[in-house]
């Protein structure tokens, strides 16, 4: 069966919830959209606001309060929020990755302790981080049981490595600039089980984000390609095969949703590094590739976007009075007309909270083109 470009693009918003908001939890919508990028504090409460009816954002509080949700170091090697029932598979899988980006790194190496010695050092760690340490707190301890100059190398790569969690610590958003830390439950399985957890992430990842290639699966994880194909090839049984728009080979789990190419796909007000930006190889499935350039800056920082007939079409930003839309080529008055109603209900959101969220990211906005830039009063 050949899928087209088109139908893709349906097919990953509608299991990302982004063909219209759902009446679900948060917990159960984190479950079904695998990961929320959480780089930045506020993304996941607007993530789950582009996706959810009536979502409250005390509720997202409260699940991270909870541990019903957490936050770590997992997928390409930022910061997700995940469902805690996915945490210890995820992290698992992203073992090898994680390790050979820190622990093969000089800012550990020149320590002179081996990646042995980081191993012997977790179990330990681990015990003291029973309950929330600060960032000053786990260095001090790292450096006491190290005993090694440069020291904040050892703690640099081991906070990477080792199954912790962030905190909540209050604020606008659950976590603040400066993390605590708190020991990963349950504790890692013994004996290697990364590229069982890898199937679980591909299949997990295929659910959310599919169809997809197995270098759509490296791309999401930022895991070898080899052991992405592996994890596929293992999968081969329980998953369905299809032809991509370029004749590549695309895996899906039996029974998911495809909508057609024309289902309309509303406007949105997208999160920064929102995960459906991020979760392909060919990220021209949402964003085109003239504009590529112009969301992912040069440093990373992918900027929310206008999302529009399921494609990226600008960028917006809070300002005094509403939300700064800047289309990249103009749209019609329809579009405008649901970008206004967005803009409405983001900026009631955001007044309770932090209501010029992003505010440091503005420097961006310069140098961009602008076919249209309208102020969509709140």
């Amino acid at each position: 069966m050949k899928i087209t470009a088109r139908e893709l693009n349906r097919a990953t918003l509608d299991r990302q919830m982004l063909l219209r908001r759902e009446p679900v939890n948060v917990v159960d919508a984190v479950r079904r959209v695998v990961a929320l990028q959480a780089q930045q504090a506020a993304s996941p409460y607007l993530a789950l606001w582009n996706r959810l009816t009536d979502f409250d954002p005390a509720e997202l509080d409260a699940a991270f309060a909870g541990r019903l949700l957490v936050k770590g170091t997992l997928l390409r090697i930022t910061l997700h929020a995940v469902h805690a029932g996915d945490h210890a598979a995820f992290h698992d899988a992203m073992r090898p990755s994680l390790r050979g980006a820190r622990l093969c790194d000089r800012r550990f190496t020149r320590t002179g302790l081996t990646a042995a010695d980081a191993d012997a050092l977790i179990p330990d760690l681990l015990e003291y981080a029973e309950r929330p340490r600060t960032a000053a707190e786990m260095e001090a301890w790292v450096d006491a049981r190290a005993g090694v100059l440069p020291k904040p190398g050892v703690w640099w790569a081991l906070r990477y490595v080792a199954p912790l969690l962030h905190a909540p610590a209050g604020g606008p958003w659950s976590f603040g600039p400066r993390p605590s830390y708190v020991a990963a439950a349950p504790r890692p399985a013994t004996g290697d089980t990364t590229e069982e957890s890898l199937r679980v992430l591909a299949r997990r990842y295929l659910e959310g984000f599919g169809p997809a290639s197995a270098l759509d699966v490296a791309q999401f994880a930022l895991v070898q390609r080899a052991r992405a194909r592996e994890a596929l090839r293992a999968l081969a049984g329980e998953l369905e095969q299809l032809e991509g728009p370029a004749g590549e080979t695309l895996f899906d789990v039996p029974g998911a949703s495809r909508p057609h190419g024309d289902t309309p796909a509303p406007p949105r007000l997208m999160a920064m590094w929102d995960s459906v930006l991020l979760a392909h190889a060919d990220r021209s499935r949402v964003i085109p590739p003239d504009y590529r350039k112009l969301v992912t800056r040069t440093n990373g920082d992918v900027l929310p976007t206008l999302l529009v007939d399921g494609h990226v079409a600008g960028v917006w930003r809070p300002i005094e009075g509403g939300i700064e839309a800047t289309a990249f080529h103009r749209l019609p008055d329809d579009t405008w007309e649901g970008l206004a109603a967005e803009a409405k209900s983001l900026v009631a959101l955001l007044a309770g909270r932090e209501p010029r969220v992003y505010r440091r990211f503005d420097r961006w906005w310069h140098d961009l083109p602008a076919a249209e830039v309208r102020l969509l009063p709140g």
